[in-house]
């Protein structure tokens, strides 16, 4: 059995994860769509898995979260970062908090604030779910939800740079059809941060000049809640 897949919603460009413990068939899944609910309760149900968690790496901008149909369906928790305040979430998550799931599978929170205040990063088994805070080639923008483009640099330079070459990472979204990438490549390679000092990669954020994400007003107010739908539950 696969102890990872992977999900790609087209419409915003966004990646799911869904972790497994092949010893127990306990799972994870960071960062689930709404419009993919049924993708994901499908395969749950072909591999005979058991939904413990349910992780959001901040408050989306750009879709909305499927977490709470999850837990509602699955009796899954919902873990979110604390500074997100994400209330409806059963778990709030401090920097380097473990959460245990199977057979001593461990993952660890890092608080990674940037390009949200709250952005969390998860590690797991070699691997960084890196949300919108690291980007393969890029990083999330840092101008609506409290970002801050010096302290996306820290995030980045300080804490997910500190980890060897070889750890692999996987980001929120990809525009480029790119699946993962290294910390040694994003070190050398990223377009934004590569080589950058602090004060010239907030001047290269503070130009972007990006339109509103199309969702926001509506994802956020929903994401804070969750995305709770409760038509799902009840299957209508």
């Amino acid at each position: 059995m696969k102890d990872l897949y992977q999900f790609f919603d087209d419409e915003s460009s966004t990646y799911t994860y869904l972790l497994i413990d092949a010893d127990t068939k306990e799972a994870v899944i960071i960062d689930p769509v709404d419009q993919h609910l049924n993708q994901y309760m499908t395969l749950l149900a072909n591999e005979h898995l058991k939904l413990k968690l349910v992780l959001e790496t901040h408050a989306h901008a750009d879709h909305i979260t499927s977490a709470g149909a999850l837990c509602s369906l699955t009796g899954a928790r919902a873990a979110t970062p604390a500074h997100c305040k994400i209330t409806a979430a059963e778990i709030q998550l401090a920097d380097g908090q473990a959460l245990i799931f199977g057979k001593q599978q461990v993952i660890q929170a890092i608080h990674t604030p940037g390009h949200t205040a709250g952005a969390m990063t998860y590690f797991w088994n070699g691997k960084l779910f890196t949300g919108d805070s690291l980007l393969i080639n890029g990083c999330g923008r840092t101008d609506f939800q409290n970002g801050d483009a010096g302290a996306l640099y820290d995030s980045i330079t300080r804490r997910l740079f500190s980890y060897p070459d070889e750890t692999l990472v996987y980001p929120c979204h990809d525009y480029d059809g790119n699946t993962f990438s290294t910390i040694g490549h994003e070190r050398r390679h990223n377009q934004r941060i590569a080589g950058r000092s602090r004060e010239e990669f907030i001047r290269i954020m503070d130009a972007l000049d990006l339109p509103p994400p199309k969702m926001i007003d509506k994802a956020i107010p929903a994401n804070m809640k969750l995305g709770l739908n409760l038509r799902h539950a009840a299957g209508s």
